[in-house]
């Protein structure tokens, strides 16, 4: 007869094959603990997006909150119950992918040497790795070929097709999540290796800390929703409500430990790492912009202003815009751009004169008259247009205060086309990620759209010459 203790440990072990969080918590119970609520939510998430039509499901959560660890236990589970899946991990580098594939692969192999304690083989009997096919980044399964392979942006994928691809944790610190080119090389790596391998029908999940709001979560989500794909984002703040100091898991994480993690590391990377809102967004000068559709209002003027770029490595920024009746501004059309002046004198005498400009104010500063001398000629000589007149001026106030002083008056007084992301995304981007305390590597956006505050907003900062 079958005792009492056998039959509920069979219970729990078929429970555990069936539900992942139950997985979770045979192999681990003093951390997937059935009280921590967020766990619980996490590990059902998980099992319902790995059997849902959803394509792509993005984990944002908290430092040692146990996101990686998770994704370690997803591997094993989705493989003992389908030695057929073939899953491509990500991790921030070699040896940190090497570590989650030595993890599950070890989990797979352990053998049991304590009764009371579960092992792999207690619930997945039968799913073994293969004999001269485990090596620590890509193995199989018996009865499976090519099941698993861990890699990173410096190692390879070549040969490897995967049903789910797992991203974890890119991104190492603060300074890389600032770095353009860090980032940039993290979209590369994934657009063109990591989803190359994506077999069809196969699944993505991102699993990471927000630092930017382009970091690699950031932009996947952009990118997908986009083209359309089902998506599931699940975000999780340390912090749940400043007024109780509710904590996501106060055994995890105090509140006491949180307010001495943001002394010591700073409010923005704590604000980003623990309640992912990122750096770039939490610091940003613009909160909102208005935008407009449809019909446009009468205008009493057309007008264009143009700040020329001052080095090889600046922007021209020149945006024509209507003045209303109530001296409301509504931007019409954009020219922003790092080409050459043989390139940005004809483009923007084009602009002005297709636009039907009335006037259009150009910075005079480095180079500015110049440039303004050429438009004007090239108006008049090669378009055949007097339409435009061409002022150029001496900018005199400092740039960083210029734009910080206006940028209410831009938040409330300049209209947007509602399509003006996709119309002009390079401007776009430079407006929205403009941060207030000057970490910013390029100004020629806010410093062009701070002019058309102080020419029909907020007072003059300059002289006509």
């Amino acid at each position: 007869m079958v005792d009492r203790e056998t039959l509920i440990r069979g219970a729990q072990i078929e429970l555990a094959r069936r539900e992942f969080f139950f997985y979770c918590h045979l192999k681990a119970p003093d951390f997937y603990k059935e009280d921590r609520r967020y766990l619980v939510d996490l590990c059902n998430e998980f099992q319902d997006f790995i059997q849902s039509d959803d394509e792509v499901m993005v984990v944002n959560e908290p430092p040692r909150h146990g996101k990686s660890r998770t994704a370690g236990l997803l591997v094993e589970w989705v493989l003992g119950n389908d030695r057929t899946q073939k899953i491509m991990t990500g991790s921030y580098n070699e040896t940190l992918s090497t570590m989650f594939s030595k993890n599950v692969r070890n989990d797979i192999q352990e053998e049991k040497a304590d009764q009371d304690r579960i092992v792999f083989s207690d619930i997945f009997p039968g799913v073994t790795i293969k004999r001269g096919d485990g090596a620590m980044n890509l193995w199989s399964l018996e009865g499976g070929y090519n099941n698993y392979l861990g890699t990173s942006p410096t190692g390879t994928a070549t040969g490897f097709g995967a049903t789910l691809l797992i991203i974890d944790d890119l991104i190492k610190n603060a300074e890389e999540a600032n770095n353009e080119l860090t980032k940039e090389k993290h979209w590369t790596w994934f657009t063109d290796t990591m989803l190359s391998r994506l077999e069809e029908g196969g699944k993505i999940i991102i699993i990471m800390t927000r630092w930017a709001s382009d970091d690699l979560a950031g932009r996947a989500l952009e990118h997908f929703r986009e083209a359309g794909a089902r998506i599931r984002h699940i975000s999780m703040k340390a912090l749940l409500d400043p007024q109780t100091h509710e904590m996501l898991c106060s055994e995890v994480l105090s509140y006491q430990s949180y307010q001495a993690k943001i002394k010591a590391m700073g409010a923005d990377i704590a604000s980003a790492n623990y309640q992912q809102e990122p750096i770039d967004l939490k610091g940003r000068l613009y909160t909102s912009f208005k935008t407009y559709s449809g019909q446009l209002p009468q205008f009493k003027e057309i007008r264009n202003y143009t700040d020329t770029a001052d080095t090889g490595e600046d922007y021209l920024c020149s945006i024509n815009y209507g003045v209303t009746f109530a001296n409301e501004a509504y931007v019409l059309n954009v020219l922003y751009t790092k080409e050459p002046m043989e390139v940005t004198e004809p483009a923007t005498a084009q602009m002005l004169h297709a636009g039907h400009v009335n006037v259009s104010d150009i910075e005079s500063n480095n180079g500015g008259r110049g440039f303004a001398r050429s438009v004007e000629r090239i108006l008049r000589e090669v378009l055949r247009s007097n339409h435009t007149v061409i002022r150029w001026f001496t900018q005199s106030k400092n740039k960083q205060a210029r734009i910080y002083s206006n940028s209410a008056w831009v938040m409330q007084h300049v209209y947007f086309p509602e399509d003006w992301k996709n119309r002009w995304p390079e401007y776009h981007n430079a407006m929205i990620k403009y941060q207030r305390e000057g970490k910013n590597k390029h100004d020629d956006a806010p410093d062009a759209t701070t002019g058309i505050a102080e020419k029909i907003g907020a007072g003059t900062a300059f002289s006509f010459e």
